[in-house]
């Protein structure tokens, strides 16, 4: 790594602004207030770089995981925050996780399913958003072929209020909450996947992907990850600490 406080930031930020790309689609991880500004969890650990780095910041907002990956290396952003997956690792470098998450079906009140590993050894029809962690994961796993690709996840989640699919794969906490709004649905066990997040940056950045991995472990064992959920509503118990 550089010794030069400069060269470090002009190797994590080329363009002098670090730029963070915040993924909406994760509702766990990103929101916006009342005014339409981001907020979440994503949002303060980019914050916390920044600050640390004594940059800028500018975020890049993005609908959907996908949308994130799959412009890795055009030059948006600086940084990202998703899940980590092999495939997305082809372009995309990827700290250690900072927080493990679970990913479950939300089934309609038309199913009478009562568990996850019934649901796919019955073949009924889930429906998952394109590019997502947990679509990525599901399409390597038997019963992928009854997927049904959304764009979104209100696509989706509208999908099963008209009874065109049995279920939803998504957060988990999220499928809870669209559950408490939906008589007699249920988000049933257990978890298809435990999904880790990681910052994360364009591949080929060597200097800045040290640094990186040096930053998130280091507010991993510090406590200022479990901090940062704590206040956002997620139990510090879901912060990963590094070896």
């Amino acid at each position: 790594m550089t010794d030069s406080r400069g060269d470090l930031r002009r190797a994590v930020a080329p363009k002098g602004t670090l730029r963070a790309a915040l993924n909406h689609g994760n509702r766990i991880l990103v929101t916006r207030d009342a005014a339409g500004n981001a907020q979440g969890i994503t949002v303060d650990l980019a914050r916390a770089l920044a600050d640390r780095l004594g940059l800028p910041l500018e975020f890049i907002h993005k609908d959907r995981a996908i949308d994130v990956s799959s412009v890795a290396q055009d030059d948006v952003y600086d940084i990202c925050f998703l899940a980590v997956d092999p495939e997305r690792a082809k372009t995309i470098h990827f700290t250690a996780p900072y927080v493990q998450i679970e990913g479950a079906y939300l089934v309609g009140a038309h199913c009478d399913t009562t568990d996850a590993h019934t649901l796919v050894s019955e073949g009924h029809r889930v429906a998952t958003v394109d590019g997502s962690a947990y679509t990525l994961n599901l399409s390597r796993k038997p019963g992928a072929e009854h997927l049904v690709h959304f764009p979104s996840i209100q696509a989706a989640l509208d999908a099963l209020d008209k009874g065109e699919v049995a279920a939803v794969a998504g957060i988990k906490a999220v499928m809870e909450r669209e559950g408490a709004k939906r008589a007699g649905s249920r988000v049933v066990g257990p978890p298809f996947m435990q999904i880790r997040q990681a910052m994360g940056m364009p591949t080929g950045r060597p200097d800045a992907a040290r640094f990186l991995d040096e930053v998130v472990a280091d507010m991993a064992r510090s406590g200022r990850v479990g901090d940062i959920l704590e206040r956002h509503g997620v139990s510090a118990s879901c912060a990963i600490l590094p070896d």
